[in-house]
């Protein structure tokens, strides 16, 4: 008996979120997961989520406002929320205003607990059926790729958390009370060796883990309904999404594959660069938002010396305790090289950007503190690097910061010498279809084949 592609994966998360498939697009960083991507996979009868990180709130705003003028026949769609240690105002302000729009879903991303805005959003969508059931009316797709966390949003939201809202009269007493009856998600989605931030995890390893994760929480806390375990990261061919679902996957998650379509937020000239990469055409760098920690994001390489550099920035950072330690041929290197500006001049820039958002603070931190204004200096190059990346900048084009990961490269031997093998030919709903497709009868024939053998 044949597979059916709409058999793949959960019958009810497909339900709940009212797809064909069990098949998701992930927020890609700066809307390189664009409102016309949503917009594109919502009408194909799946589910998209908006990539928020690094936009400006107004931003985010009209990009929300466009996805809803087009989604009016109830086609899923979701925002992503970056959880933000820095500022958690903006966070929070992120969920009042997706409350305010009725956004029904969000992919919580780079969360290492749990924040009273992602508690805020997942409580106010709880409402009790008349059977006595709790209705989730807001649903929370987890990002993870560690235990820990995992292991937080299949638990329910932390008690004192919900106490602080109920007594800021942010949620009702019914509310808290329902909060205790079911996990901060119902979606957990497992991100492997994935483009962007990443932990470099194997899902071979880390899959089977959280699979045992669930069923070990669903024991111990007696859920009325199944969470759901997703799988991320490494997923461009069908053999990819095939191991997933043999694996118990629920559902599988896209990113890298869908920023080298027509849709994506990519600048042209970086899908063209995308388009010609393979597998080992990326590497790991610093992440700019966590740099002081030592955070990872996975980067396109290929012709690009932005890696190597921001490991260089790294190591002089980790050795070095201010700027003026720095040796003059080293400092001289990074001047004209990797910033074209003068430490001096970085710095000025930077100041003038931290009183623009009312973080005085920063500053005072830094010139007290040698080490912090070199962070925050070096910092700088990130956010040049990704500018640059997104104008599509070709005379700085061996700055450029490209979030990706190895599952394009796959992809791409995959569809060459067929019509998708240029990027402008790719679109998101056909990409889906064609995934899906395969998939399903790549296991229909090792099925068979299987059987057969037997």
């Amino acid at each position: 008996m044949p597979i059916n592609k709409e058999d793949l994966g959960s019958a009810e998360f497909r339900k709940d979120h009212g797809i064909k498939y069990a098949y998701v697009t992930g927020g890609m960083y700066r809307g390189t997961a664009s409102k016309e991507l949503v917009i594109a996979i919502g009408k194909a009868g799946l589910l998209g989520y908006l990539g928020t990180g690094g936009l400006s709130m107004q931003r985010i705003k009209t990009d929300l406002a466009a996805i809803q003028a087009e989604l009016t026949h109830g086609e899923a769609y979701g925002m992503n929320l970056l959880c933000n240690l820095y500022q958690p105002e903006a966070e929070m302000e992120q969920v009042q205003h997706f409350l305010k729009c009725a956004v029904k879903r969000i992919e919580a991303s780079a969360f290492a607990q749990m924040t009273p805005a992602l508690v805020l959003y997942r409580l106010k969508g709880l409402t009790k059926n008349t059977d006595g059931s709790v209705d989730c009316q807001h649903h929370v797709m987890a990002k993870v790729s560690r235990p820990e966390v995992a292991e937080a949003f299949m638990s329910p939201a932390p008690d004192f958390i919900v106490a602080k809202l109920l007594a800021k009269q942010l949620i009702t007493e019914e509310q808290a009370a329902l909060s205790k009856l079911v996990p901060m998600s119902y979606d957990v989605c497992l991100e492997a060796d994935s483009g962007g931030h990443t932990d470099q995890g194997v899902a071979l390893v880390l899959f089977p883990a959280i699979y045992i994760l669930r069923r070990n929480m669903m024991k111990k806390y007696q859920y009325a309904k199944q969470i759901r375990v997703g799988l991320a990261g490494g997923i461009g061919t069908p053999e990819a999404a095939a191991a997933a679902f043999i694996m118990g996957a629920d559902f599988i998650l896209t990113g890298s594959i869908n920023q080298c379509t027509v849709e994506s937020g990519a600048h042209p000239f970086v899908k063209e660069m995308l388009q010609e990469m393979n597998v080992q055409d990326t590497d790991y760098a610093p992440a700019g938002d966590m740099f002081e920690m030592g955070a990872k994001v996975q980067v396109l390489s290929r012709g690009l010396f932005f890696p190597a550099r921001a490991n260089k920035l790294y190591m002089l950072y980790s050795n070095y305790g201010s700027l003026e330690e720095i040796p003059e041929k080293i400092r001289d290197q990074i001047e004209k090289k990797y910033f074209k500006k003068t430490f001096k001049e970085v710095w000025e820039e930077t100041e003038r950007f931290f009183l623009s958002i009312g973080q005085k603070a920063e500053i005072e931190k830094a010139n007290q503190n040698p080490k912090h204004k070199m962070s925050l200096v070096f910092r700088w190059y990130f956010g040049y690097s990704t500018r640059i990346a997104f104008a599509g900048d070709e005379e700085n084009k061996v700055d450029f910061q490209v979030h990706t990961g190895p599952a394009l490269g796959a992809f791409n031997q995959w569809v060459k010498g067929t019509q998708l093998e240029s990027w402008k030919n790719r679109y998101v709903g056909v990409i889906a279809e064609k995934m899906m497709s395969a998939t399903a009868e790549l296991l229909s024939a090792r099925m068979q084949k299987w059987l057969k053998a037997n």
